[in-house]
């Protein structure tokens, strides 16, 4: 039986990674007697994703935006006593101690592969990512996973889904969506893969102009009805050319 093809980012769209970012650099910050608050998060999290949207469009190496990120956050902070590269090793250690679901996850994953191909697409660190998918044990549900790292090419490049594609087999574009948070990444990534694109907008965050998913959710819930509706009209359409 043939099963339509979905991608899934893997952070805040399946698995929570805000919680377990916030926990692990609690405790590193802690360790290390750096101060730490929402202040101080929220301005990590701004270079953070500074840092990751460079890396996406090649502006930063992967190792630039890993230590990079810390040590644009205590120059800014005046923090002259931190080491960046022992904060974000440990703060990477401490990432996998722990895994948290994003709301309904693992209802909708267990739903969803009863009907559809389920494929990981990430542009995490390849060995954290690894340690988290066999915690929350996606294996389960996951026929493949593809981690930027691993494969060679970032998200949202043409070259990162032409590898994912030619590694599955019985294939077919038309029949495949890429689901996650990041419009940057995944959604600006499936619009250069030419598939349909679903935004878990779940920020209430604004689209911009000139990235524009094919549907927007903001529960993971809302997810299996809009793929069966997405695939009913697609599959209708076939039908009617034929």
């Amino acid at each position: 039986m043939f099963k339509p093809c979905v991608f899934l980012d893997i952070d805040n769209t399946v698995l929570d990674f805000s919680t377990a970012e916030e926990k692990a650099l609690k405790r590193v910050f802690f360790e290390k007697g750096i101060p730490f608050d929402d202040a101080m998060i929220g301005h990590f999290r701004i270079i953070n994703d500074y840092c990751w949207q460079q890396l996406e469009t090649g502006g930063m190496t992967r190792t630039q935006v890993l230590y990079g990120r810390f040590e644009k956050l205590f120059r800014e902070e005046g923090i002259t006593r931190a080491d960046p590269v022992s904060v974000q090793d440990d703060y990477e250690n401490y990432l996998t101690e722990r895994h948290y679901f994003m709301p309904g996850a693992e209802i909708v994953l267990e739903s969803l592969s009863k009907s559809y191909r389920l494929f990981a697409v990430s542009n995490g660190n390849a060995a954290t990512q690894a340690k988290r998918i066999a915690s929350a044990k996606l294996q389960q549900w996951f026929e493949q996973f593809f981690v930027s790292e691993t494969i060679g090419a970032e998200k949202p490049t043409k070259a990162f889904f032409d590898i994912c594609f030619g590694q599955i087999q019985d294939f077919d574009k038309n029949s495949a969506v890429i689901v996650g948070d990041s419009l940057t990444s995944d959604i600006l990534g499936g619009i250069n893969a030419g598939i349909s694109t679903v935004w878990l907008n779940y920020r209430n965050a604004t689209v911009k102009p000139d990235i524009q998913p094919d549907y927007i959710i903001q529960m993971l819930s809302e997810l299996p009805v809009l793929l069966e509706n997405h695939f009913g009209r697609i599959n209708g359409e076939k039908n009617d050319e034929q």
